[in-house]
This record gives structure tokens, sequence and C-alpha cells, in this order.
């Protein structure tokens, strides 16, 4: 599968009788910033948390790397140790440090010891702009600085994918610029990521695609540019309508 990081192929997705995602496929390559928008509802968070394996499929396939989610033999905990998660909220354990949070899933589940978990914690710290913040615990941070632990946690674990399900939508409108530039810098470094988000600011610069999703369906692929100024369905110029002011 050369160097596609993510197959999806006709992904279903039912929660009882509905069906919140309709047969939706996509291919995310190796260093790709493809950005998921629409309105709520849509499916894309669940079509996120499918590719993490959080939601098992109701039917179709989901590829990781060339392995195949859905078969008995793949495991899924090492796929999932190559896919970090960023979601809407920071999920921090609220007795550890910020640093401590960094470390403790890279001890589990990476082997380290206490001082390379430590080094690499600070590391990652350093990237998201906040070291000095090493030693609070998350009700001493604010939300900005608690989502940006929570992709520091994630980076540490060396993931070769990213995936962000609307990472600042329960930031205070101050506090979500400092996190999507985290974000900005690592689309930048060639990180491989899926984001669904509501701001438009940000998938105009970080995207190399954006994907507009609607009652569980793929309506449209397209650049940022054709896609904000040449849109090819109508309910796509609709949606864009009530969210873009021009």
């Amino acid at each position: 599968m050369n160097n596609d990081m993510i197959v999806i192929q006709d992904l279903h997705k039912y929660f009882g009788q509905i069906e919140a995602v309709k047969a939706v496929s996509l291919t995310v390559r190796q260093g790709e910033v493809v950005i998921i928008i629409g309105p709520s509802g849509s499916g894309k968070s669940t079509v996120l948390r499918c590719i993490n394996h959080l939601e098992t499929p109701t039917s179709g396939s989901i590829y990781i790397e060339g392995l195949h989610l859905e078969d008995k033999k793949t495991n899924i905990n090492e796929v999932r140790a190559e896919v970090g998660m960023v979601f809407q909220q920071f999920n921090l354990f609220p007795h550890l440090t910020a640093l401590e949070n960094v470390t403790i899933a890279q001890r589990l589940v990476r082997k380290r010891d206490k001082a390379e978990a430590e080094r690499i914690g600070m590391e990652q710290l350093e990237r998201v702009g906040i070291p000095e913040k090493a030693g609070a615990y998350p009700r001493q941070l604010s939300g900005g600085q608690q989502q940006r632990v929570a992709i520091a946690r994630s980076l540490a674990m060396n993931p070769k994918i990213m995936l962000f399900d609307e990472p600042t939508s329960a930031l205070d409108p101050e506090m979500i610029k400092e996190v999507l530039d985290v974000m900005l810098d690592l689309a930048k470094e060639g990180m491989t990521m899926v984001v669904v988000t509501h701001e438009m600011g940000f998938a105009r610069a970080a995207a190399d695609r954006m994907v507009f999703m609607d009652s569980g369906q793929v309506v449209e692929v397209a650049s940022p540019e054709d896609l904000y100024n040449n849109p090819q369905h109508q309910r796509t110029k609709l949606f864009l309508s009530k969210i873009l002011t021009h």
C-alpha cells in the first residue's frame, strides 16, 4: 500500500437503528494533513474513533500502514500505540503533574524507564511551549495548557499518525490559537494528521485536503482553496456559507 498510512474502505457504523457513518472511503497518505468538517452529527468523530478502534465498524475495512484492523490476527493495542489521539476533553489525570501525565503511558506501553520517559516528556513539553509547567497539576493549568499537555502526551509515544477530535471546542476563544499553533507546527514537520475541527482559518493554513461530511457521508473532498472558493456540491456551499464570514 505504498505510502498510504490510513485506508478506509466502505465504512459503515450503526448505533442501534441509526446509521452514523454511511459507506465512507478515504485514504490518508504519509505526511498528509486531512481535515474533516461538517455539521454536528455528520459522523466526523465516529470516523475518527473507528480509525483508532475506539468504535468497531459495523462493516467495511480500515487499514493502518497496511494492517487490517478487522483481522483477528491484528493486535489493536500495537496499532494504537502508533496512533496518537487528542480529544475535546483533555483526559489528564488530576493527581499527576503535567510531566507525570506525559510519562505514564511511555512507561506502561513503551516500557521506557523513568529517566528516559522524563527526558522525552520534557522534550515534548518544550515542543508544545510549556516546559515551565512540568511540575504543575492540571487544576493549575488553563484549558489551552491542559490541551497542550494532552498533545505532548500523545507525541511522547512517537506516533506515526495523530488524530484530533475537535481539540479546541472546549477552550475559551483566547486559548484556541495556542493549541492550533502547536498543531500547525506539527503539520509543517510532516506529521500525518486527521483533524475534525470547526476552525476554518486553521484548516486553510494546515490542510492538504479537506473532507466535507454530512449525514454520515463524504459529500466532497478537495484542497482548501478549491473547497472554499469553488465547492462542487450544494450541501457544501450551504454549510460554508453559514460558517465562513466573507
